[in-house]
């Protein structure tokens, strides 16, 4: 097998990369090298894998260097995904989150790959869960009601590989993700609160929590992520597959429990303003992932929140 993963060297990716390297593929990652880390595929690398560092806005190398390589398998994992820097700057993360997707679909179809993974972000796609007369944790048939350009972005690119699939003829499935973390995930660059929370308790400081810290997420651990991009990729169903715990957790909890594992007695929150631009309530029903799929979250919070902190 031959795979190709965009954003390769980045938190999800690497380890991504990792598996696919492990169960004999030849990869193939590809990243901008923006936030993603040489370091994160070194192992890797090690053991045959190749990185590119290429731009996937950029579409004629896109098409020149996935064409070259000729893969089965497309992971389509490069994004923007900072809610707030969407809000700052809507272009670039237009251009990245959908520009980017068509010319990763356009290289896969004209190579004739087998199978196209995109993953979406079922933290922002669906919307606002609190009010509205919202159940919660959303199914794939919930309506999307992005609240943030970044959401937006994810929602319009589900759109192209929908029609690539439809009118191109490729097999295309979408992963919607909940809020992913773990280890490799870099508190600087990739806004994950687990990250931010577990290098604050590290290295002596105490959490921000924005608003009442009563906002909550679906935190799912990446071994889990990476276990369901490999099952999409061994089906040919289509999706949308929501990828998450169905789980609830407030952002004041997750600090508690992140500080007690820490040893931290002393990781009270601070509190800040409430952002523009983030939700209240998410979480995800995996119920169609399980039954179509054959995937469920294994690792608790608890369990992945103390592999996390190992790694720290």
């Amino acid at each position: 097998m031959r795979s190709v993963v965009t954003g390769g060297a980045g938190f999800i990716g690497s380890h991504l990369v990792d598996a696919l390297v492990e169960r004999g593929d030849e990869v193939l990652a590809i990243d901008d090298l923006s936030s993603g880390k040489t370091e994160n595929v070194e192992s890797a690398l090690g053991k045959g894998a190749t990185l590119e560092v290429l731009d996937i806005t950029d579409e004629r190398l896109m098409l020149a260097m996935i064409g070259d390589f000729n893969p089965d398998s497309v992971f389509h994992l490069a994004a923007q995904i900072d809610v707030r820097k969407s809000i700052a700057d809507p272009s670039f993360d237009v251009r990245l989150n959908v520009v980017g997707t068509v010319n990763v679909l356009e290289a896969g179809v004209r190579t004739g790959a087998r199978r196209f993974i995109f993953t979406s972000s079922g933290g922002t796609v669906y919307g606002e869960g609190a009010g509205r007369d919202r159940d919660l944790p959303f199914a794939e048939s919930a309506s999307c009601e992005p609240d943030s350009v970044y959401g937006q972005s994810k929602l319009a690119a589900e759109g192209y590989v929908g029609y690539y699939a439809r009118d191109r003829g490729l097999s295309g499935t979408i992963l919607r993700l909940a809020n992913v973390y773990g280890p490799r995930q870099d508190p600087a660059t990739e806004a994950g609160v687990v990250a931010i929370f577990a290098e604050l308790a590290r290295d002596g400081g105490r959490p921000t929590v924005f608003g009442t810290g009563n906002q909550t997420r679906d935190y799912i651990h990446v071994d889990d992520v990476v276990a369901a991009l490999l099952a999409a990729e061994g089906s040919a169903e289509s999706g949308p597959f929501n990828v998450g715990t169905g789980v609830e957790t407030t952002v004041l909890d997750l600090a508690e429990r992140i500080g007690k594992l820490s040893g931290r007695g002393d990781f009270d929150p601070e509190f800040a303003p409430e952002r523009e631009g983030e939700i209240e309530r998410n979480a995800l029903d995996t119920s169609l992932s399980a039954k179509v799929l054959g995937w469920r979250a294994e690792s608790s919070l608890e369990t992945g929140l103390e592999r996390t902190l190992g790694a720290v």
